[in-house]
């Protein structure tokens, strides 16, 4: 039985005991527990199902390549489910439960699914579900979906809190066993800042559990000082419990700290994600412990022989009383002696090279061990835990030549780096034969925009399994200077690969070896695959579901590629291996999203004017993540009746449009204007200092994207004004484009809407009201239509546009957004005489139509172009290219076919309803009425006292005073004559005074 040793356990507190449940049955443990040594000290060795058989399944690791032992941890609003009790902290009071199973862990009725494996091999849901036809949406699709995922998704809100968090370093080094500390050390010796991520509690790695001297000295004293020394150099950054769970182009790293998942409801968030962008990484990842393909290795009691040593040094637990160790290599003897040292019995240790000599082994036998060499597990007897071994010949077919009795058995196939982070960039690996490992090829790193190599492995991470090795590899990568730190170690007889186990296992055997134990992947499976031509690793990782558990095949994979390799006659090199991706560890949810969540799931975006609109009657629109007023209600108003006033106010007086949150992007460089011809339709880099010009971007395909005013503030530097909704999405669109495709260009690019509060102010005394401000000459003379000048206008620092979207007389001035709410208050209290007032979006919006603007989002849809709305004029015809002209040359983009903008009005003087279809004779294949336009923007204008509308109709230009009809709700038609889509004011008189 596992139990909790007497004595022992260097990282546990037994001052400090802790309290849990598991399925609702009370245990115990002490401060600086696992959840996985906690169980294991309660002697609970059965600790879930796996996914297809529902066979028993227990604890097989120590840290995060645990495949196993998931668990439902935590209730209500703290429940979160395939939680790994390897790396999760035991917390007192913690509630765990196990997954997968009904009605109970114990008695699990899925577990006849193991009855009928034979009829359940690897890849039969591709050959089973494909016919009847029918019964896929009826009978298989519903039961896969029951089936489906181990744990049960949350169902209450979390109550926890998550944030964000930013760093920059010179140097990264991921890992905080010996080699991450003596590559941290070094770096920073040399001045550099130095950020070291470990992701468990504990600094040191396996070191200190192997009792490895370093210096003379325990390798834990070792770990000791040198962490001492790191903490007292500024220039260093320690951070446990944080994991390095992706690396990113350009140096940028990803951390996940667990920071309060060990002290709930301390008022911490419980989970960080750092962003660190550095310089250079060095991975100190270390190695992970393969497993052994033996029959049975899937009973709860078999485990990684590391894992048990880590389990009886760190947590003074026990996982048997009699412990048989299987072995291809010398590490494995070290686990013997950890557990002969504890007390326990070794019975015997089984070796399957056809010789176990060197010093490791002889210390081993010196204790009074049988090591059997040549020999290997023909089975694991038992069934929820391990009772015996059935020993056999490991050249053989397996044919039992002894049964042992025991109750655990540790097992050790070798070791494979942790080569993630350096693969996660482009970093490529090289198969070291001798120890049978992918390791970093160092000819093949991933590199920088420099061309220098981005990271380096080092230590176990790059393939160095020695201490003394580790140590030397880690001082000399991180630049170290003097001798690098000596370790004393017993010297090492090479490793044996070992894939099956025994070698000439036949098929009774080989259906009972598993290598993925959480998704119930077996060696026979891969073998199918193989014989079912799946040559491709990528390909039979997806037939069989190797690997793609919550583990990601961190302890299968290697072993699976192997036994592919085998079975298709090729080198395991020219098999490969599966795509190493971000995370490393699945992270949360919560940690991804960080504190968007709540009312800052999207954050309100407000425009400094914002607390006078809500207390001056704004009826509130929403425009991205923006709120702007839709109009100004005063008491006893209704919306229609406020929108007319405010339309009145603007052509009869004068009104203010808080325009704020219009996108301004700022564009400098020496190619900046060049940029800009590429991105818009029409010249801009041509504009002379001072002007403004109208333009249209479009995207590749050649569809209207985004439109707006763009100034040139000097000779190498452009504000573009966007829609508001298309700031953030501008700006990431003008860096792609630099980034990927024009990286060469010098331009530089700033999303400064927030920066400036912006007020349009329009109507017959717009101007009058500026002049009383004072401060600059806005003359029409001084400032022609679209121009700008800068300067100050009633002591308020301003940047003044001509430009309207309304028709009228109308400036928009920028000012710094500090000063904002003070001139929208100044603007008001000078305009009263003038009548001033202020108006929202629909009356803008109106006003706009009544002129014939168009509209992003109303005119378009993303399947017209500038042609379709008459803006040709905005198309440059001097400039070879732009984005979208290639596009807008195919046929059916130049077809004079396509619907062209026009307005409508209605014969009876209504509002045509939005988006309204006008019907044409004929029905089209589906037997469908056939449709001839659609209505774009629909308003009632008070200026004009009826019902305005844009609209595309079919060669609509051409059809001026045709009247359509538009068929309505109730079988009821409007009728409404196709005219010019500018209704007021055609030779702009009113805006050009």
């Amino acid at each position: 039985m596992s139990t909790r040793l007497s004595k022992g356990g260097r990282l546990i507190d037994r001052s400090k005991p802790l309290s849990f449940t598991f399925n609702g049955r009370r245990m115990q443990g002490y401060a600086g527990d696992t959840l996985a040594s906690a169980l294991l000290g309660a002697d609970q060795m059965l600790v879930g199902r796996s996914f297809k058989y529902h066979r028993p399944r227990g604890i097989i690791a120590s840290g995060a390549e645990e495949p196993n032992a998931l668990v439902g941890l935590g209730e209500g609003g703290k429940f979160e489910p395939n939680q790994r009790t390897t790396t999760t902290e035991l917390f007192d009071g913690a509630v765990t439960a196990s997954q997968n199973h009904w009605p109970s862990l114990e008695f699990d009725v899925g577990a006849i699914n193991n009855k009928l494996g034979r009829f359940l091999p690897g890849g039969f849901y591709y050959k089973t579900f494909m016919y009847p036809r029918f019964a896929w949406k009826h009978v298989f699709e519903p039961i896969i979906r029951q089936s489906a995922g181990l744990g049960k998704a949350p169902t209450a809100r979390d109550e926890d809190h998550y944030e964000y968090a930013y760093a920059f370093a010179d140097v990264v080094v991921a890992g905080g066993g010996i080699a991450g500390l003596t590559a941290a050390l070094a770096a920073a010796k040399a001045g550099k800042r130095v950020w070291l991520m470990e992701q468990t509690a504990d600094w040191g790695g396996r070191a200190v559990v192997d009792a490895i001297e370093i210096d003379g000295k325990p390798a834990e004293d070792w770990v000791a000082e040198t962490v001492a020394a790191l903490s007292a150099m500024d220039n260093v950054t320690l951070r446990t419990r944080t994991m390095a769970s992706g690396l990113f182009d350009h140096g940028y790293i990803m951390g996940y700290e667990r920071v309060a998942d060990h002290t709930p409801g301390d008022g911490r968030p419980r989970h960080r994600l750092w962003r660190i962008r550095a310089g250079h990484v060095i991975t100190a990842t270390g190695a992970i412990e393969r497993s052994l393909s033996f029959a049975g290795n899937d009973i709860p009691g078999v485990m990684l022989a590391s894992a048990v040593r880590d389990y009886v040094v760190n947590w003074a637990v026990s996982p048997g009383d009699r412990t048989v160790i299987v072995t291809n290599n010398d590490d494995a003897y070290r686990t013997a002696l950890a557990l002969l040292d504890a007390g326990l019995v070794v019975p015997t240790v089984i070796d399957a090279r056809a010789e176990a000599k060197g010093a490791l082994p002889e210390a081993v036998r010196a204790r009074g061990v049988r090591v059997l060499a040549g020999h290997g597990i023909a089975k694991v007897k038992g069934g929820k835990r391990v009772t015996g071994v059935s020993v056999c010949i490991q050249e053989g077919e397996g044919a039992e030549i002894e049964a042992i009795a025991c109750d655990a058995v540790a097992m050790s196939g070798g070791w494979s780096p942790v080569v993630h982070l350096w693969s996660h960039c482009g970093g490529k690996l090289i198969w070291d034969a001798d120890r049978a490992m992918f390791r970093p090829d160092p000819n093949r790193p991933a590199t920088g925009d420099d061309g220098a190599a981005m990271v380096t492995a080092v230590g176990s991470a790059n393939g160095h399994l020695t201490a003394d090795e580790v140590l030397t590899d880690a001082h000399k990568a991180a630049g170290g200077e003097g001798k690098a730190p000596a370790a004393a170690i017993e010297a090492e007889a090479p490793m044996m690969p070992v894939w099956i186990m025994p070698q000439g296992a036949g098929p009774a055997l080989r259906m009972k070896m598993w290598l993925d134990p959480q998704n119930d992947v077996k060696v026979s499976d891969v073998q199918l695959a193989a014989r079912e031509g799946y040559e491709s690793v990528e390909h039979t990782k997806r037939y069989t579901t190797l690997g793609m558990a919550t583990d990601q095949g961190k302890m299968s994979n290697i072993n699976g590629l192997a036994i592919l390799s085998d079975a298709l006659h090729r080198p395991i090199p020219e098999t490969g291996t599966t795509t190493f991706r971000p995370p490393y560890t699945p992270i949360s949810i919560g940690a991804i999203a960080g504190e968007a969540r709540g009312d800052i799931f999207q954050p309100l975006r407000r425009t400094p004017m914002h607390g006078w609109h809500e207390t001056h009657g704004a009826h509130w629109e929403p425009v991205g993540l923006w709120r702007r007023p839709y109009c100004f209600l005063r008491t006893g108003e209704g919306v229609h009746d406020a929108v007319n006033r405010e339309i009145r106010s603007v052509r009869n007086a004068v009104g203010l449009l808080d325009a704020s949150t219009l996108g301004k992007i700022i564009v400098k460089g020496p190619d900046a204007g060049k940029f800009l011809d590429m991105l818009y339709t029409n010249m801009m880099s041509t504009l002379p200092v001072g002007k403004c010009r109208y333009g249209l971007m479009c995207s590749e395909n050649g569809f209207l994207s985004d439109d707006g005013v763009v100034v040139r503030l000097s000779e190498d530097t452009w504000l573009c004004h966007t829609t508001t909704g298309g700031a953030d999405r501008i700006h990431g669109w003008m860096e792609d484009w630099l980034q990927c495709e024009w990286w060469d260009w010098k331009v530089y690019t700033a999303n400064v809407t927030e920066q400036y509060a912006q007020v349009a102010i329009a109507g017959p005394n717009a101007r009058k009201l500026l002049e009383k401000l004072g401060g600059m000459d806005l003359s029409k003379e001084a400032i022609p239509f679209m121009e700008w000048r800068e300067g100050t206008l009633g002591g308020f620092r301003a940047r003044v546009h001509r430009i309207s979207f309304s028709g009228e007389l109308s400036f928009e001035v920028a000012v710094p957004a500090s000063e904002g709410r003070a001139f929208w208050d100044a603007l008001l209290a000078a305009g009263e005489e003038f009548g001033v007032a202020p108006y929202g979006t629909e009356a803008m919006h109106i006003m706009r139509a009544e002129k014939g603007f168009i509209m992003i989002g109303d005119e378009t849809d993303g399947t017209v172009i500038p042609q379709d709305l008459n803006l040709q004029w905005a198309i440059s015809k001097k400039k070879a290219d732009y984005l979208g002209k290639r596009a807008q040359e195919r046929s059916h983009m130049a077809s004079p076919d396509r619907w062209k903008l026009v307005g409508l009005e209605t014969l009876d003087g209504s509002v045509i309803p939005d988006g309204a279809y006008a019907v044409a004779e004929g029905v089209n294949a589906n037997g469908q009425r056939n449709m001839q336009g659609r209505v774009t923007s629909t308003y009632y204008s008070p200026t004009l006292n009826k019902g305005i509308a844009m609209g595309l109709v079919k060669h609509g230009p051409d059809r001026m005073g045709e009247v359509i009809d538009f068929p309505v709700d109730d079988g009821k038609v409007v009728k409404a004559r196709i005219v010019d889509p500018v209704f007021f004011d055609k030779d702009g008189e009113k805006q050009n005074v």
